[in-house]
């Protein structure tokens, strides 16, 4: 019998893989991983069929189509954008082109998971930076960075799971007190559900030179998490370093026709945004009047504290009304789930049976 775990590389050893949450078969309503709840975008699911004609051939390579829609949807230019198969598969390539094994990184606590998993994988040192009152604590992230010399600072924001959002002033301070040689990755997964005069400018600062790299996703407000499509904006240089490093022809050509589609519509882009917005504040109020604390959220989720045993509180929400929400035990948050935002009525549905649960706990 041959030792696997013994020939493979010692940061390995105690990994486990990465856990979304669990995708059972039948009824269930999904809450639990922060899909897009709401109707497919038009176009975008006739565009990916189309291509399946296509798919004997490869993408092309330079992706320049894809390139130029994001370029101008972003108001920056195509070298600047690198596509990719999800943000999940830039978390990788980024670590593997700035980390070295020894090296340290910095991530907050808590916050999305496969950050310290990859990064670990490849070597790093982690070191968790706890939030304060549910937030990143920026400010605190900064000095681990300088007291280890980190290569990397992650940042979520809107973070996950809180849901909460970053101030500007907080975040030019934190770029400020990054120490040499540190890039930060600002995970924007969740940035199309925050209202347009609270989002940061972070394009204009990789614009502007600062050593930072911004991941985006189609997988949230388009609804193409199936597809795998998601891209980060970089300086041209390292843009260029990124196309080296990760798989030639990574992005498939039905992702790209979907990403396209979605892209050609910004007027619906922006009604889906709002509507979001608006059922997450409805979720909101509805649990708050049934007795359960909601933080405050800009993402396409709320994060509530439901007090007691979590998890026994998610089994029983999927046992009795069948839906499946993220129990905060996972996160290092008992007493707390994570609940995805979809349509208004099954928002009021949600709502009224969790403060039902959380009353006869």
């Amino acid at each position: 019998m041959i030792d696997w775990a013994g020939r493979v590389r010692p940061a390995l050893a105690t990994l486990k893989p990465y856990d979304p949450g669990p995708s059972p078969p039948g009824e269930l309503v999904h809450l639990n991983r922060n899909e897009d709840l709401f109707e497919p975008f038009p176009g975008a699911l006739e565009a990916a069929a189309e291509e399946l004609a296509n798919v004997w051939r490869y993408p092309d390579e330079s992706f320049a189509a894809f390139r130029e829609a994001v370029a101008a949807r972003d108001s920056t230019t195509p070298a600047r954008i690198v596509p990719g198969h999800g943000i999940q598969a830039l978390i990788g390539v980024l670590a593997t082109l700035l980390i070295d094994p020894g090296d340290a990184v910095v991530v907050p606590a808590p916050s999305y998971g496969l950050y310290a998993q990859v990064c670990t994988a490849h070597g790093a040192v982690v070191e968790r930076v706890p939030l304060r009152e549910r937030r990143l604590d920026l400010e605190a992230l900064a000095a681990a960075a300088r007291r280890s010399g980190a290569r990397i600072a992650w940042v979520c924001d809107p973070n996950n799971p809180t849901g909460a959002l970053v101030g500007a002033d907080e975040w030019e301070a934190f770029l400020e007190a990054l120490p040499e040689g540190c890039t930060a990755i600002a995970d924007e997964a969740y940035v199309d559900f925050v209202e347009p005069e609270r989002r940061l400018a972070r394009v204009r600062d990789v614009e502007a030179g600062r050593p930072l790299v911004v991941l985006r996703t189609f997988s949230k407000l388009y609804g193409l998490a199936g597809l795998r499509l998601g891209y980060c904006v970089a300086d041209p240089r390292l843009a260029r370093l990124l196309d080296v490093v990760q798989e030639p022809f990574n992005v498939n050509r039905p992702a790209l026709a979907a990403g396209l589609a979605c892209l050609a519509r910004p007027d619906l882009a922006r009604t889906r945004a709002a509507a979001a917005r608006s059922a997450r504040e409805l979720l909101a109020r509805s649990l708050a009047a049934g007795g359960v604390d909601v933080a405050p959220s800009a993402a396409n989720f709320v994060l509530a504290a439901v007090g007691g045993d979590d998890v026994v509180l998610a089994a029983e929400l999927a046992a009795r009304h069948a839906m499946l929400v993220r129990p905060g035990t996972g996160f290092g948050l008992p007493g707390h789930v994570r609940i995805t935002v979809g349509p208004p009525a099954l928002m009021e549905r949600c709502a009224a049976a969790i403060a039902e649960l959380v009353k006869a706990s």
